[in-house]
């Protein structure tokens, strides 16, 4: 962990005369103005503040010049490295690069500091090695927002490895153990929906079962509610939809007094997907009505970290997936066209897979509307040189096979074509 940024702090405490609270909520409102939205929250701020992150990314650093005037190094902030001299890598390879280094960083970050294989007197464990298994769910979980999650599973055991190491063999207080159990805990959950996400639910259930026992050890409410609702998508994924319902709604019950009503929305968007999968509108609805209206409360400092991938465009997703469960895909693709608005550039992952859903969505119509399947299609596809998902590749393909039985249309051989092209190196 860096320095505190003071400077910073004082900008919002002394200028600004705002809460971190407030002061993300002004900063979204005018990342919607400039036209750059951004998903600023109030742990962001907090990294800021408290030295976590040294330097926003880009679009952060955009708006912020925007809103202040003030360069990054102006705002207490330590500007990125610029690249060394050399050959200039062409846009494609200069993301590549990147995201080479930061999947590097996570697994090597925390086993530059393992324990040595056998050691029965290890380490003493401090806050160093329980903000690397921190950094280590951080990053993965970034990763996977922004590329997807395809590469990121070994870096995950590794990291899941030695924090396993370190619990078994270093030596720490009785409140570092339960520090210890909630980070491994996260990381398990965090490997879990990498396997998930991969199609691999077998081994989804065994992390997250094992992050289960770590926030039992850790008698840590929160993230044992964290598990119930993954527990939630693993049964709907697997086609257990009355698990999907009673894993949602025992989430709910643990997260109530915790203060967030954003995850609290979306475990009732969890429970949702549940109910229409079983095919029950009416309480499909009530469920989602629940969702939005605990959303509408808008952003708690209680909120978790990992909640920050819920923004708005988010929640319009995961409402279209309802409706195109309960059959409805006039208002399932409408969904999900509002989803890809709204996340204009931010989330690529996801982004990416709601633009596939619209193609489904329009194939399956009781009418289907081929040209608009076709340019969803086509824009699916496009997002395949950033971002690395073993579920969009899925998605895609059962957008092709929904297809195929219209290939003698011009819109969508030329997409057939598109599409056997960019996956034969995918």
């Amino acid at each position: 962990m860096g320095s505190p940024n003071t400077t910073f702090r004082r900008l919002r405490e002394e200028e600004w005369k705002m809460s971190r609270r407030e002061a993300a909520e002004f900063l979204v409102k005018k990342s919607v103005e400039y036209g750059e939205p951004v998903n600023c929250v109030t742990r962001t701020i907090a990294t800021w503040e408290d030295g976590t992150t040294a330097c926003p990314s880009l679009p952060y650093q955009r708006l912020l010049h925007k809103v202040t005037g003030l360069s990054v190094a102006q705002l207490g902030f330590t500007p990125s490295q610029p690249r060394p001299r050399g050959r200039k890598p062409t846009e494609g390879d200069d993301d590549d690069m990147r995201r080479r280094t930061a999947l590097k960083g996570t697994g090597a970050a925390l086993l530059t500091a393992g324990v040595g294989s056998g050691q029965l007197n290890g380490p003493a464990l401090g806050h160093d090695h329980l903000q690397r298994l921190v950094e280590a769910e951080r990053t993965l979980l970034e990763q996977d927002r922004d590329h997807g999650s395809a590469d990121l599973g070994r870096h995950a055991a590794s990291a899941l490895h030695t924090a396993h190491q370190w619990l078994g063999q270093g030596r720490y207080s009785e409140a570092m153990e339960r520090q210890l159990h909630t980070a491994t805990g996260n990381l398990s959950v965090a490997a879990g929906w990498l396997a998930l996400d991969s199609g691999r639910p077998h081994d989804a259930r065994s992390l997250y079962t094992e992050a289960l026992a770590n926030a039992r050890q850790a008698d840590n409410a929160a993230l044992e509610a964290h598990v119930f609702g993954c527990l939630s998508l693993l049964a709907h994924a697997t086609g257990r939809p009355r698990e999907a319902v009673t894993t949602a709604q025992a989430a709910q019950r643990l997260a109530a007094p915790l203060g967030s009503p954003r995850w609290l929305s979306l475990l009732a968007m969890r429970e949702a997907r549940g109910w229409a999968l079983q095919g029950d509108r009416a309480l499909t609805e009530r469920a989602l009505v629940h969702a939005h209206h605990l959303y509408a409360q808008g952003p708690h400092d209680a909120d978790p970290a990992w909640l920050a991938f819920y923004v708005p465009g988010e929640l319009a997703g995961l409402e279209s997936l309802c409706r195109a469960d309960l059959g409805q895909h006039d208002r399932a693709g409408a969904g999900a066209e509002q989803a890809v608005m709204l996340f204009a550039d931010g989330h690529p992952r996801n982004r990416a897979l709601y633009t596939a859903d619209i193609a489904l969505h329009h194939t399956r119509k009781a009418h289907p509307d081929l040209d608009a399947a076709t340019d969803a299609a086509h824009r699916a596809l496009a997002h395949l040189t950033d971002v690395r998902s073993e579920r969009l590749l899925r998605s895609l393909h059962t957008v092709t096979r929904t297809l195929q039985p219209h290939a003698r249309s011009r819109t969508v051989s030329a997409y057939l074509d598109s599409y056997h092209a960019a996956t034969a190196s995918a």
